[in-house]
């Protein structure tokens, strides 16, 4: 069973979520909140899976929220999943290096919403190709300023690497098996030793890190 926290401002959006994820059989709404500050409380004692987290709220927003729910071992470590609206939040990029795991638009369809919580609680990304564009358009405003690699890319093989660099670019383990000729549990086990050497929370932060380490330039 996935346990739920749904936090947003609008107690409408609220309940609509609540309805509809109660509905499946393997999802549990442990329980909500109505800004950021009332959901780190509410994380830590009810220890949800995955924190459905809007970005604007008051008393403290649902940036800082998720910096913190992924920094403190006292929440138990939920995957955060932001609410975004259509034309997207501005703090993608920050909120992938705060940790979320991914973003949902408020105005997909429900089954869209439904399947967003399971993929990442099963530990994946959710990273639309919208974000993903962003998030590259982002790195491209940012001047390199010539820093050195992380020495914890030279712990990865040559094909790891290469799957790393595909992460980067949006690619699904589908995609990136059939770009390498490979079986796509190959390509999970590849990515799951990545995670493990680059001491990343999930696909998310790996493409954070790639651009980050300048193994992937925005515009490649």
């Amino acid at each position: 069973m996935i346990r739920v926290l749904i936090a947003d401002d609008q107690a409408m959006v609220r309940q609509g979520f609540a309805a509809l994820l109660a509905a499946q059989p393997d999802l549990l709404v442990v329980g909500d909140a109505a800004d950021g500050a009332a959901a780190i409380t509410a994380a830590r004692a009810l220890q949800p899976d995955v924190v459905l987290m809007d970005v604007r709220m008051p008393v403290m927003d649902g940036l800082e929220a998720t910096r913190r729910l992924a920094g403190d071992a006292q929440s138990g470590g939920p995957r955060i999943l932001i609410l975004t609206t259509f034309d997207l939040d501005d703090y993608v990029y920050e909120a992938l290096r705060a940790g979320a795991s991914g973003f949902l638009l408020k105005d997909a369809p429900a089954a869209d919403l439904v399947r967003a919580v399971r993929v990442v609680a099963a530990g994946e990304a959710l990273l639309a190709p919208s974000v993903t564009r962003r998030l590259i358009a982002e790195f491209a405003a940012r001047p390199r300023r010539g820093q050195p690699r992380p020495a914890a890319l030279s712990t990865l093989t040559p094909r790891e690497t290469e799957v790393l660099r595909l992460i980067a670019r949006g690619r699904s383990n589908q995609e990136i098996a059939a770009d390498l000729v490979v079986a796509e549990q190959t390509v999970k086990t590849h990515v799951g030793r990545i995670l493990t050497k680059l001491a990343l929370r999930d696909r998310a932060q790996a493409v954070v890190f790639s651009y980050e380490s300048g193994l992937v330039a925005a515009g490649e």
